[in-house]
């Protein structure tokens, strides 16, 4: 397949409330226009301020076709940086995480301040202006500790997420929070089938035993909306008589959701018998039962908030059927390991999720691989999640495919 036209009739032919074409997930050109698209356009959950505290502390990431590192300033700023030096390109930050005192390319040296400027380059010669060779910045916005970037030439608005997310969020104190432990998983399967899997619980009962616990999807908040029901509507007026923010709030094109949800009864927590994992709140409210924050950003990243801790999921696509899924699990920075927390005990519950759901995902990319593949219905009662992520993504690519803007792929 090729040229953009394939891509628009592909997204044209699927049912409405139906799964997508087998091609959306595996055809390598479609794979192409996602990251053209959407990737390399939108804002980018990259990871979070108290990761990189320090000046000359990074972390990097891949966003598609491109490097990117983000750096904390000796002026106390995050920038992010295009992970390629000036030079003949090799990535200047070279592992996942580290701390520099300056950004020194591997290969032949050339030194960069933290600020991205370059301050020293060898055997260039007198004429040589290295003004003109500083790191190329990559867009980056931060909302309560959140990080996210955008490798586009010019990003999109952020302030209409910001002014949402904001308010439910600001409540947890993520400013006083650490990452307690962090997961990285690789799924063998296409980004948009581990976000399907994310955005329904249809499939949790048979599972996700560890998760049900605690966990109770609440339908009337899964899909765009729906009719409160009385204990969700109960649950909103308790914390928001607390000062937490709770009804839903959902972006007008769909790209992201905020809630909070009430847990199993008696649960508190995401941990085998519902109570606390870690000693101590994160939140002030002084209500002692907050249910769960969840909040979405298509196309990278979901996350929980709890009394206690905090989740944060990053995905990040590979290859048309390889995703990097990476969970960060959050707690106040001063409690101690073994002391405020057991560490096994607050991971138990995702590990086990996350393990269960990348074998979902690596079957389901397994059999729509098979030609005999033909897409099904959705649940009109448990997948409206779901089909309203595969209606925003089906959306956005036609809005954007069928606009002036030629590709990379199709010139």
């Amino acid at each position: 397949m090729s040229g953009k036209l394939s891509v628009v009739d592909l997204i044209r032919k699927r049912k409405a409330r139906h799964a997508l074409p087998r091609e959306l997930y595996m055809d390598p050109e479609v794979y192409r226009q996602d990251l053209e698209q959407l990737w390399h356009k939108d804002w980018v959950f990259a990871g979070h301020t108290f990761e990189i505290e320090k000046p000359g502390q990074y972390f990097t990431l891949q966003v598609g076709d491109y490097p990117v590192a983000v750096v904390m300033g000796k002026d106390g700023q995050v920038r992010a940086f295009h992970n390629a030096c000036r030079h003949r390109g090799a990535k200047v930050c070279e592992h996942a995480q580290g701390k520099v005192a300056k950004m020194v390319c591997p290969y032949h040296k050339w030194t960069f301040e933290l600020d991205g400027s370059l301050l020293f380059a060898g055997n260039m010669g007198a004429n040589f202006d290295k003004t003109q060779y500083n790191l190329k910045t990559v867009h980056c916005e931060i909302v309560h500790t959140y990080i996210y970037v955008c490798v586009a030439e010019r990003a999109p608005d952020f302030e209409r997420f910001r002014n949402a997310v904001s308010p439910f969020i600001a409540p947890h104190k993520l400013e006083n929070c650490k990452v307690a432990f962090e997961s990285n998983l690789i799924e063998k399967g296409n980004w948009k089938l581990v976000f399907e899997n994310n955005r329904e619980c249809f499939h949790c009962d048979g599972t996700h035993p560890e998760l049900m616990n605690s966990f109770v999807e609440n339908l009337s908040v899964a899909g765009v909306g729906g009719e409160e029901d009385p204990e969700l509507a109960g649950h909103w007026a308790r914390c928001e008589a607390a000062g937490m923010p709770s009804r839903l709030v959902m972006d007008p094109d769909g790209r992201y959701r905020m809630t909070r949800i009430p847990l199993s009864a008696g649960a508190v927590s995401y941990t085998m018998d519902g109570k606390p994992a870690v000693a101590g709140r994160l939140d002030d409210s002084g209500e002692p039962d907050i249910g769960a924050l969840l909040y979405f950003n298509y196309p990278s990243t979901w996350n929980h908030f709890l009394g206690d801790h905090a989740l944060s999921f990053r995905v990040l696509p590979i290859g048309p059927g390889e995703t990097l899924v990476t969970t960060k699990w959050l707690v106040p920075k001063d409690a101690k390991e073994g002391v405020d927390y057991d560490l096994e005990r607050l991971t138990k519950v995702w590990l086990a999720t996350n393990d269960q759901d990348r074998q979902l995902v690596e079957g389901t990319q397994a059999g729509i691989s098979s030609p005999t593949y033909e897409p099904g219905p959705f649940s009109e009662i448990a997948e409206n999640g779901v089909c309203q992520f595969d209606d925003w993504y089906c959306e956005t690519l036609l809005t954007r495919l069928q606009g002036p803007i030629p590709l990379k792929s199709v010139i």
